[in-house]
């Protein structure tokens, strides 16, 4: 990790810089891959498996129905009570139509509709991320999503991941497909002979799924976000267990290469035993290899007080925040930037990557600064409506003639000025004054 002591605030900037890639080469490859698929569709797919991933099927298509998908009975049991919390957190999302009458007559209200068909990409390869599954699929399924198209790599065998598998059987999902990579995204999005069209793709994956999920927005595809390489941040001081700290970096180092790491803290003696800490973690990791490379991206900062790592903190927007400090609750209202946040020193990320409830495909890259991570509200649209009664438009009528006049839209004015003149014309009679004074002596 690279140190930094005491940086000046006009410097951060630089240091909330992630790694950079060759884009233009990325997507150069990234859109012929999109364009092959496009026009050869599941031949492409094959033969893409057999290219990037040394795998050779004859079909994309898994018949869960006729395997029978054992695993571990406690991975089975911690499945379970992650799918209940996952369940639950997400249930309480959903919200309650409410009509407003904004004034007499005029009702408006909004209402929440499920996205018909969403595709859900699932990493496989050295890591194959069963979770993401629970995270993305329990939403759909929450929101009333009526298909769900899973995407995940092969194994080397050709077969489907054992515990990916079980857990789309726990779920009950039935379209699940072979192929993975930006070919699996372009598969999405326009469609094979095997794989439907979807209206919206999630999930994470490396910087050619990334790319792949962007293109797919000009062929009117909507994404989650544009998730990249995982990341997190940790604010650390002296009440911070260097051991806890240390793991919690590591845990997103693993994840891949081009993930970062980044350290704050107003102690560097806090700092200089997490480092200890790591080399001495890093040793007994089977992807230290992976973990290594991550961490010469990744970086340390020492800053004068606690108040300055939230303001960095913020300035970097981390797809996970972790403050592992005793009085946690005491920086918790400042923070405006981050994906997901883990408060005190218990509150390890991996919870919230696996089981706790809430959802982990989170912004990354700087995007926490505009965008939410997943949550049920992804997997549906808000679609207003609006009533007007006679008395409604009466009372509304002649302020919209004036603003559309004043903007000059006159067909705008004429809608309204119409429905006025045909409510006026339907109207009894005024009373003369005489006839009101008569009926009053009557």
């Amino acid at each position: 990790m690279k140190n930094y002591l005491f940086p000046k605030q006009a410097s951060w900037p630089d240091l909330c810089e992630r790694p950079t890639f060759d884009l233009s080469e990325m997507e150069e490859r990234v859109g012929s891959i999109m364009n092959d698929v496009k026009i050869n569709g599941d031949d492409a797919l094959i033969r893409y498996n057999k290219q990037f991933d040394g795998v050779e099927i004859a079909s994309l298509t898994m018949g869960l129905n006729s395997v029978n998908y054992q695993i571990e009975p406690e991975l089975a049991i911690a499945i379970t009570v992650a799918k209940s919390n996952i369940e639950q957190f997400h249930l309480a999302q959903k919200e309650e139509m409410h009509v407003v009458e904004t004034m007499p007559g005029v009702t408006c209200w909004r209402k929440s509709v499920a996205i018909q068909k969403v595709g859900l990409y699932i990493p496989g390869g050295s890591a194959p991320l069963f979770s993401t599954l629970l995270m993305l699929a329990i939403p759909a399924q929450l929101a009333g999503c009526k298909e769900i198209v899973v995407c995940t790599p092969p194994n080397s065998d050709g077969t489907l991941n054992e515990v990916i598998g079980w857990t789309c059987q726990l779920l009950g999902i039935e379209k699940i497909y072979l192929t993975g990579g930006a070919q699996a995204i372009a598969a999405m999005t326009y469609g094979t002979e095997s794989i439907s069209k979807v209206d919206k793709i999630f999930g994470p994956g490396n910087q050619y799924v990334t790319a792949a999920k962007q293109m797919a927005q000009k062929f009117g595809v909507a994404i989650d976000m544009p998730a990249g390489p995982s990341e997190v941040l940790v604010i650390a001081d002296d009440t911070s267990y260097p051991e806890f700290v240390a793991a919690d970096l590591l845990s997103q180092a693993e994840h891949g290469p081009d993930s970062q790491v980044v350290l704050v803290s107003n102690s560097k003696d806090q700092i200089l035993n997490v480092e200890k800490e790591i080399e001495k973690q890093i040793k007994e990791l089977p992807r230290q290899e992976i973990a290594r490379q991550a961490l010469e991206n990744s970086q340390a900062i020492l800053l004068s007080t606690l108040d300055e790592a939230v303001d960095f903190s913020n300035a970097y927007a981390p797809e996970h925040l972790i403050i592992a400090i005793e009085d946690a609750d005491s920086l918790a209202e400042k923070i405006i930037s981050a994906g997901s946040v883990f408060l005190g020193n218990w509150s390890c990320e991996s919870a919230g990557d696996y089981a706790s409830g809430t959802n982990h495909t989170l912004p990354t890259n700087g995007y926490a600064r505009n965008y939410s991570g997943v949550s049920l509200d992804s997997f549906v649209k808000k679609i207003t409506f609006q009533r007007l009664s006679e008395q409604g438009i009466k009372q509304l009528g002649p302020h919209i003639e004036k603003m559309a006049q004043a903007e000059q839209l006159q067909a705008h004015k004429n809608a309204v000025s119409l429905r006025l003149e045909k409510i006026n014309s339907n109207l009894p009679p005024t009373p003369s004054k005489e006839g009101s004074k008569d009926e009053t002596n009557v």
